[in-house]
């Protein structure tokens, strides 16, 4: 009869990879959700060890830096995580020491700190599209490493992302969001001048690593042609520098509901309930 047993269940088994060659979607949830599982623990630990952490996410437009952080922030409590998106600079902030507005959003002890684009912005966008002169961008590639020195001194723990694309994907996004209604607002004329200065800003990458990537505080490059695959690496990278220990509160009973016999509640008609449409 051979050695299977019918009574047992037999393990469904899980393609890593798709005909494509890219992670499956089942492969991806189920890897997804044990590497969330794990973020919720490394933000118990940060929490309760008082940690600072600022993770810094760059990369070329359509690089798949928003999905990313959407991830990596859905399983998090959102009191102790937060997403730092600055809009351009006011007349007010352009008169100020260049890093300070970004200092106004570090972490307290106990958090969390995502820049979806950061200071590095004078490097990349500012540098490309002449929004900052050459005095400017000078300083900021000589005081950029002190600074950031100085957050890890205070005990920061500074991470810097940079999500890389090829120029064959990056343009298969674009024109996705070009056709798609709802993804249309992710592409602005901003955008497509920075689509029509592909080698400007890989030479301004490259300028701003030359610089930027030291030893105490180095670039970490994520290959994101494949969104999924990035996604897993780069958080599961997260997770390896970011030593801790799974301090998760015990799971909570919940005591019986009390029975109060005085209360009605009103009926349904006299509510405004939404229509069922579904």
């Amino acid at each position: 009869m051979g050695d299977k047993h019918p009574s047992k269940k037999e393990e469904k088994v899980i393609e890593k990879y798709n005909k494509k060659g890219k992670i499956s979607n089942e492969y991806y949830e189920a890897e997804l959700a044990k590497l969330q599982a794990e973020l919720v623990k490394l933000q118990y630990w940060i929490k309760a060890k008082g940690l600072r952490v600022v993770i810094i996410f760059e990369g070329r437009d359509a690089a798949g830096k928003g999905g990313m952080i959407k991830r990596l922030t859905e399983p998090l409590n959102p009191r102790g995580c937060r997403v730092v998106a600055l809009e351009k600079p006011s007349d007010v902030e352009r008169t100020q020491w260049y890093f300070q507005r970004y200092v106004a959003h570090l972490p307290a002890a106990g958090e969390i700190v995502i820049f979806d684009r950061s200071w590095y912005n004078r490097a990349g966008v500012e540098r490309v599209m002449g929004f900052c002169t050459e005095d400017e961008y000078m300083e900021f590639l000589r005081s950029c490493p002190e600074f950031e020195k100085m957050l890890i001194r205070s005990g920061i723990i500074l991470l810097k992302y940079w999500f890389s694309v090829s120029d064959e994907e990056q343009e298969k996004r674009f024109r996705d969001r070009a056709t798609d209604p709802t993804k249309r607002w992710k592409l602005s004329p901003m955008d497509l001048e920075s689509y029509d200065k592909w080698v400007e800003f890989s030479k301004a990458k490259d300028e701003m690593f030359k610089y930027t990537d030291t030893k105490q505080s180095p670039w970490y490059d994520v290959n994101a042609d494949d969104k999924k695959k990035a996604r897993l690496n780069c958080i599961a990278h997260i997770l390896n520098l970011i030593p801790y220990e799974d301090v998760l509160p015990p799971p909570m009973e919940l005591p019986p509901r009390k029975i109060v016999d005085n209360y009605i509640r009103p009926p349904r008609e006299e509510l405004n309930m939404v229509p069922e449409v579904y």
